[in-house]
């Protein structure tokens, strides 16, 4: 049984079309990236996964459950989906604290700590995080969405706005939780070193559609 399946997806918004006949498999603990210009649908692609949106027709199954039919949100899911949002006001560890408190998988305040560290962020900074950058912002969301363990990982550019010292810190940390705890990891990035390192299959957003991109094959002839 596929971990992931998209059969026949669509989503139109008017007289635009956003996907169309959408159709693909993924597999428990894989890598996978997606590529594409940008507005050609992979964000959409995500929040149709994520339960965040609906589409417009076709059918999404996640460990055999189908979620595409409304009023449901997968289990044991990590999502960065563009701009991660935060209450300002209250500090880096405040807010991670407080989406924990909401996890049903909830971790310990030493791991989340560590991970701000990891990340280069003061845990005892007690600024509001109105107060940080886009790159600082960045690193809480991507933090946000792993700090929890979880089964599955949607991350929607999860590298912008960061130096290049941190995009490598991310990259090793998605290939331990990978390795370690057979995550499935999703991931659309531009930042094509990011698919190749990372990515044992990887797809094409184009033309509404999505098409897996076959490795190339070397030959000695």
């Amino acid at each position: 049984m596929s971990y992931i399946k998209f059969e026949n997806v669509s989503k139109k918004f008017g007289n635009t079309q956003v996907l169309e006949n959408v159709s693909f498999e993924i597999n428990k603990g894989e890598i996978c990236g997606f590529t594409g210009r940008n507005g050609t649908g992979k964000t959409m692609l995500f929040k149709i996964l994520s339960g965040l949106c609906l589409p417009t027709s076709g059918c999404v199954t996640y460990c055999g459950e189908v979620i595409s039919e409304g009023g449901k949100f997968i289990s044991s899911v990590g999502v960065m989906i563009e701009t991660p949002g935060f209450i300002p006001h209250y500090s880096g560890l405040k807010n991670l604290l407080i989406l924990n408190g909401l996890s049903l998988d909830r971790t310990d305040k030493k791991h989340i700590r560590s991970l701000m560290e990891m990340m280069g962020l003061d845990p005892d900074n007690r600024k509001g995080i109105k107060t940080y950058s886009l790159g600082m912002r960045q690193k809480l969301g991507f933090i946000s969405a792993v700090m929890n363990y979880p089964g599955l990982l949607i991350l929607d550019e999860p590298m912008n706005s960061l130096d290049s010292e941190s995009t490598v810190i991310i990259r090793d940390y998605l290939i331990k939780l990978n390795r370690e705890k057979n995550t499935t990891i999703l991931i659309t990035s531009h930042i094509s070193e990011d698919i190749s390192s990372l990515c044992g299959r990887v797809f094409c957003i184009s033309d509404n559609t999505v098409t897996e991109i076959k490795p190339e094959v070397n030959s000695d002839e």
